[in-house]
């Protein structure tokens, strides 16, 4: 019963897992804006993985794809190859998962065939989130790079032939942020590892219950010294009574032992 439920919440979470992962994949903003110290409120940029956006005050908001893949940073494209390995991982092992889940009954299947693809099921829910979490982080890593390298420093750039925009000086470049979709994405791949750890436990508890037991009997070879015992059987009682006769029809005195 343990390892039922062990394995149904596994799959619960592994599931939930995968769709914050697809969430997060799909989602515009890795990378917001920091509005902190900004002089420029008026417009609001974010982006992601496969959208560049921009919103303005007003509302309006335009998103721009990436139009190319090979002048994409490589980091990028590693992002997207990781975010899509862990999606392709997590769905496979959901429909592993759902033939071998104990509560169903599909045909004749063993439950010692179920326990191993509880664990395959588990191992590729793992596999998913590790991958999940990797592309995560590394973008993550990349915004805090650019994060430190950038500032609104005095000395910059300015707009309109080096006046500032309204007595404001200095440089005007955006400094980004983590946005909603990391937290998706970290959160998404915790919960696919903790569900595929949770199936992994359900298969070591469904292999223990799928070993059958037999009732044998206990032989012991004979050795060397055993001494076999014989029954003596017993001869047949000898009848005095009967007696041959001859050929002539008197009774002989010859008596036959019939054994």
């Amino acid at each position: 019963m343990a390892a039922t439920v062990c394995q149904v919440m596994g799959f619960l979470l592994s599931v939930l897992g995968v769709a914050g992962i697809i969430a997060a994949t799909g989602m515009d903003q890795w990378a917001t804006e920091d509005l902190f110290d900004n002089p420029v409120t008026a417009v609001y940029s974010y982006s992601g993985l496969w959208n560049s956006c921009v919103r303005q005050s007003s509302g309006f908001t335009e998103c721009r794809p990436y139009f190319t893949i090979l002048g994409l940073p490589a980091l990028l494209q590693a992002v997207r190859a990781l975010m899509i390995v862990g999606i392709v991982l997590g769905a496979i092992g959901g429909l592993i998962a759902i033939f071998s889940l104990k509560c169903l009954k599909m045909g004749n299947m063993e439950d010692n065939i179920k326990a191993t693809m509880t664990l395959t099921a588990g191992i590729m829910f793992l596999l998913g989130g590790v991958c999940g979490i990797a592309g995560v982080s590394a973008f993550a890593n990349l915004i805090v790079q650019s994060f430190r390298f950038t500032s609104y420093a005095d000395g910059g750039f300015g707009m309109m032939g080096g006046g500032g925009i309204g007595g404001l000086t200095g440089s005007l470049t955006p400094r980004y942020t983590f946005g909603p979709a990391l937290f998706v994405g970290w959160i998404g791949g915790a919960v696919l590892v903790i569900g595929g750890v949770m199936m992994c436990l359900a298969c070591r508890g469904m292999s223990s219950d799928a070993k059958q037991r037999y009732d044998g009997m206990a032989y012991k070879a004979a050795s060397h010294h055993t001494i076999y015992k014989t029954e003596a059987r017993p001869r047949a009682a000898f009848n005095d009574s009967y007696k041959a006769q001859s050929a002539d029809g008197r009774m002989s005195n010859q008596k036959f032992d019939y054994v």
